[in-house]
């Protein structure tokens, strides 16, 4: 069964949240037409002090929607748009994909998969003690398990809509785990 496109948000300025909309228009090789962080080269506001000139690899930010209801059985109340994410999703196993994989969203847009976000302090001034909750870490081995959803690029622009459908194509084997990005 196809995963689902549950909500989709963007926003012209920099801020935390990112309203949602109707709908959001991809464009090919720069992110969510309007969106802040759309643009061929790295456009987070932290690090463009630094790495102006890298490639975007965090065009469209999607988060599953179930995180939601993980936090909720904690105690915090998130939203769609409210994490900053671009596309909410149900049904798809966003921190299970490997590196590469294609997205594809409604009838034409396509996204392929570059890596984890990054949770950030900013979590935290949103609900007070979430930032612990969005990541974990394993005792045994001491890594790091990300939970705020994947970083993508555009391979195919096109208008993405609320109750889209979701198809997931892997990438040629071998598979690589996704990394932060």
């Amino acid at each position: 069964m196809p995963g689902q496109v549950t909500a989709v948000s963007c926003n012209e300025a920099y801020s935390f949240s990112k309203p949602t909309r109707d709908s959001i228009r991809l464009l090919t090789g720069l992110g969510v037409e309007g969106d802040v962080h759309a643009g061929e080269t790295i456009r987070h506001q932290f690090r463009m002090t630094y790495e102006p000139d890298l490639p975007n690899l965090r065009q469209v930010h999607l988060m599953h929607e179930e995180l939601f209801d993980e936090l909720a059985l904690k105690g915090f109340r998130v939203s769609a748009g409210q994490l900053g994410e671009n596309i909410t999703t149900r049904g798809v196993d966003l921190l299970g994909l490997p590196t590469g994989a294609l997205l594809h969203l409604g009838e034409q847009a396509v996204l392929e998969v570059t890596g984890l976000r990054n949770p950030c302090s900013k979590i935290n001034d949103f609900r007070e003690g979430m930032l612990g909750e969005v990541f974990a870490i394993d005792p045994l081995s001491g890594e790091f398990t990300f939970k705020c959803g994947v970083m993508a690029v555009v391979r195919c622009g096109g208008t993405v809509r609320p109750d889209d459908a979701i198809q997931v194509e892997p990438p040629p084997l071998p598979h690589r785990p996704l990394e932060r990005v």
